[in-house]
């Protein structure tokens, strides 16, 4: 049986791939320690878990409209204004299954065959591919650690043609954990708007910074770039919900309209109690948001400090998310050799930069364990000096 044509352009995620290794290797009784997991290590509140558990106890395992419940759009919408600044409407949210499954519709809604989309990189590594398969074309907007991952108004309008039509921002950002700074995202809602182009602002980490750095949604600086703008967002990384699976875009009217048109011929609704799960977390789980927040700071504070001890490695130090991005070039190994021969022989898992557009570095994540942060970093010192 053959397969499509765009199907074979897509590779597989390797994130996924490492994190699946380690797990396998953990279960024939090897003693693996991973850094390479893109979920919180805690556990879903529990106010969450008991509201979904009421739900299925009540029935509510049915069908529901295939946008979501219209109690949780109301509450994202008032958690959007309350904590963003953004005015979006109940009926310009969608709930999805992930934001990466927001992603996905808006690019599918948004783009046409042979569209370009500008993606900043390091980036989260489905875009590109989120890009191709909705028939567009991905151009990379290189950036570097000296710059702290971010970019300047005239990096990215070199890039602009003819056939551009969006731009993908993540902040803050997987795999850096750099932070867009409001003038930043000013320069770039200046130039959505002179070139008529779309803006997806993928803010699924926004509740997760640090030293006292503000999270800005591009959308709430500006009316008119709100009109351009797709922000994305869900519950995975902030209430430690990632099998939840459960995400949303809020959008102009005709983008909501799209998507959900979209989503009813694919997914369908997001599953019910899941939703009734979420819809406490905005009830009731800033709380639990805040000390995860604290506690991530705190291993972000020691992975940096000992990663930054060791000689071959060159962290860069994130002001949000879960991870610390590491440049490995002092090694002269590239990143995907680096990651395999790490796991064979040292028994840690990281993910390569190569993911994510730099095969010079490697990816972290300190949502582990003080102990496990502390044993693999002296796994990867001691392996390195073995090498």
């Amino acid at each position: 049986m053959n397969l499509s044509k765009r199907i074979k352009q897509v590779t597989p995620s390797a994130t996924l791939d490492i994190t699946a290794k380690a797990k396998q290797l953990k279960q024939e009784g090897v003693d693996v320690i991973s850094l390479s997991a893109g979920e919180p290590d805690f556990d879903t509140p529990q106010a969450v878990k008991s509201a979904a558990i009421q739900a299925l106890n009540e029935g509510f395992t049915k069908y529901t409209p295939v946008s979501g419940i219209p109690e949780l759009k109301k509450a994202l919408s008032r958690e959007l204004a309350r904590a963003n600044h953004l005015s979006y409407e109940p009926d310009q949210i969608v709930v999805t299954c992930g934001a990466k499954h927001a992603v996905y519709n808006a690019l599918q809604v948004l783009v046409d065959e042979g569209d370009e989309v500008i993606i900043p990189s390091p980036y989260w590594l489905s875009y590109p591919e989120m890009v191709t398969l909705a028939g567009g074309k991905p151009v990379i907007l290189r950036t570097g650690s000296k710059d702290g991952y971010t970019f300047t108004a005239k990096q990215l309008e070199k890039l602009i043609t003819k056939r551009t039509k969006g731009i993908i921002i993540n902040s803050p950002s997987n795999p850096t954990g750099a932070v867009f700074s409001k003038t930043l995202l000013e320069e770039i809602g200046r130039i959505v708007k002179d070139r008529s182009l779309f803006v997806i602002s993928d803010e699924i980490y926004g509740e997760l910074v640090y030293d006292g750095v503000k999270h800005y949604s591009i959308g709430a600086l500006d009316p008119d770039v709100l009109a351009r703008t797709v922000t994305v967002g869900g519950a995975s990384k902030s209430y430690a919900m990632t099998g939840w699976r459960l995400g949303f875009l809020a959008a102009p009217k005709s983008v909501a309209s799209a998507s959900t048109a979209l989503q009813s011929h694919s997914t369908s609704n997001p599953t019910s109690f899941a939703q009734r799960g979420y819809l406490e977390a905005l009830r009731s789980g800033a709380a639990d948001v805040e000390k995860m927040r604290k506690r991530f700071e705190e291993r972000r504070n020691l992975i940096y400090r000992i990663v930054n001890e060791i000689p071959k490695l060159t962290p860069f130090k994130p002001s949000g998310a879960f991870y610390l991005f590491v440049d490995i070039s002092k090694t002269k190994l590239k990143s995907i050799d680096f990651a395999n021969r790490l796991l064979d022989q040292a028994k840690v898992a990281v993910v390569p930069g190569a993911a994510f557009g730099d095969d010079n570095a490697v990816r972290l994540s300190f949502a582990a364990s003080e102990q496990d942060i502390e044993s693999g970093i002296d796994r990867i010192r001691e392996w390195l000096h073995k090498i």
